[in-house]
């Protein structure tokens, strides 16, 4: 299984640094935030990007691909807005965003970003539905070249009111009809669903692209009394080969405790699982 962790856990370590520390750590893999670079994708000098790809090869990291896609943006873009200009300039820096996770390596970008998202008064949710396939599928071209999957994912109630479940995630998936678009699943998340999380990943494990490692309080996994050996065990029966990227909301511990505990408390739970089979 691949570790890797999402980059704005180091709050304003300058990159070299944090991803020594990560390395260190045992990861193998980090994921970006692009307001970690520039509130603006699109000023991300190519200087810039072929440095962080050499901050990071020089720790034997490989870029993940990036997530938070919009948050900090001031673009005014929306994925569910009435407005067709508005949805038109969403894809647009959607493309840019693939772009530039091409440009450093990556290979997904995970679609969270829920205050860009929400549906909006006055619009259906159905309305909202159709607006969103509409501007993945303007973005499909580009994702295609540049070989980056757009990951949907799926988030709790409390932080917003569209694509509150894996099934829903899953149908827009399906209305997209496109490899390129896929399915992240968010350990945290899914502890909002009635649905076991082990049974969401067996549920949706043909389109599973991308997996986020936390608990329930915003903290790393094993952090909180969410137990991750049946969550890998059934990330194991389904041939799982990406990455499990630790995203935590709540940095109280401290970001060198949630950085290494978060892995150790993860090969915790493989270790477990591996003796449970030998039992």
């Amino acid at each position: 299984m691949k570790f890797a962790i999402c980059n704005e856990t180091f709050f304003d370590w300058p990159f070299d640094k944090a991803f020594h520390f990560a390395a260190e750590c045992g990861y193998t893999g980090v994921e970006i935030a692009p307001f970690t670079l520039e509130l603006d994708a699109r000023q991300i000098s190519a200087a810039r990007r072929a440095e962080v790809c050499r901050q990071a090869d020089a720790e034997g990291l490989e870029v993940v691909g990036l997530h938070w896609l919009l948050a900090k943006t001031t673009g005014g873009y929306h994925l569910t807005s009435p407005d067709a200009a508005v949805r038109r300039r969403t894809a647009e820096y959607v493309q840019d965003l693939a772009r530039l996770c091409r440009d450093l390596g990556g290979a997904t970008i995970v679609f969270g970003s829920p205050q860009q998202r929400n549906v909006l008064p006055g619009v259906t949710p159905e309305q909202a539905f159709g607006y969103a396939v509409e501007v993945v599928q303007e973005s499909l071209k580009v994702l295609e070249d540049t070989g980056v999957t757009l990951c949907i994912e799926p988030l709790a109630p409390s932080e917003g009111n569209f694509l509150n479940t894996a099934a829903d995630a899953a149908r827009l998936i399906e209305q997209v009809g496109h490899p390129n678009c896929r399915l992240i699943l968010d350990c945290k998340a899914m502890s909002s669903e009635a649905v076991p999380i082990a049974e969401l990943v067996h549920r949706h494990s043909s389109i599973l692209e991308h997996f986020h490692a936390n608990d329930p309080n915003k903290q790393g996994p094993g952090f909180g009394d969410l137990d991750f050996v049946p969550i890998f065990e059934a990330l194991g029966q389904i041939d799982y080969r990406g990455w499990v990227s630790v995203e935590v909301f709540d940095y109280s511990p401290g970001v060198e405790r949630l950085a290494s505990e978060s892995i150790e408390n993860m090969q915790g739970a493989l270790a477990q699982l591996a003796a449970n089979d030998r039992a």
